[in-house]
């Protein structure tokens, strides 16, 4: 499919991913989108008082200030960001083993909120964003598996230190109640609306 196909307002424009997700890159190319993929070292803090799902949407857009400067005038930009929260407590990606596995010890068992963000920018009509929630409940996770499955490397690029489609989805996910994609890190049913109207 191209980027015509479903998206004809899109047709000779320039599409940049403001990441180098090889998850976001791949859902893209599943929507029929040709992307520029671009990745800048930028500031993802939040202000103290923004707390819970909220921080994903206030990150995106910051993300998208951070990449106006190389947008020409009928480029596309798409920036997104992905937090998990578990009671009401923002959890980032982990900074080293033993966070990772402190996070995964606190999911175990638990339902928590996977809040993924997406935004649309364009010179035209500056920044259009979307937020998305889904509630995940995890199988309790023994020691041993939290070991075996931070031991492989992939988790650390993660909120909350795990990925809903690799081994921690495979195993250690009981439920979600909401889009999988927006787990996965893009909440594609939202940014398709939003690409629509560009």
């Amino acid at each position: 499919m191209s980027q015509a196909t479903l998206f004809p307002n899109l047709e000779s424009r320039r599409v940049v991913l403001a990441s180098q997700s090889p998850r976001r890159r791949k859902l893209m190319t599943m929507m029929g989108l040709d992307v520029e993929c671009m990745a800048r070292d930028l500031d993802e803090s939040w202000p103290a008082e923004l707390e819970g799902p909220r921080v994903a949407e206030f990150v995106a857009r910051k993300k998208a200030e951070g990449y106006k400067d190389v947008l020409r005038d009928d480029d596309v930009l798409i920036t997104g960001d992905t937090v998990v929260v578990l009671h009401g407590k923002v959890l980032e990606k982990p900074v080293d083993e033993a966070h990772a596995k402190d996070m995964l010890g606190r999911l175990s068992g638990q339902t928590h909120i996977v809040a993924s963000a997406v935004a649309v920018t364009t010179l035209a009509d500056g920044i259009q964003s979307v937020l998305d929630t889904c509630d995940v409940t995890f199988n309790p996770l023994s020691t041993e598996f939290i070991d075996l499955y931070v031991g492989g490397g992939t988790c650390m690029d993660k909120a909350g230190a795990y990925g809903v489609q690799d081994l921690a989805g495979l195993v250690g996910v009981h439920s979600l109640s909401g889009s999988f994609y927006t787990v996965m890190g893009m909440p594609t049913h939202r940014l398709a609306g939003l690409l629509a109207a560009v």
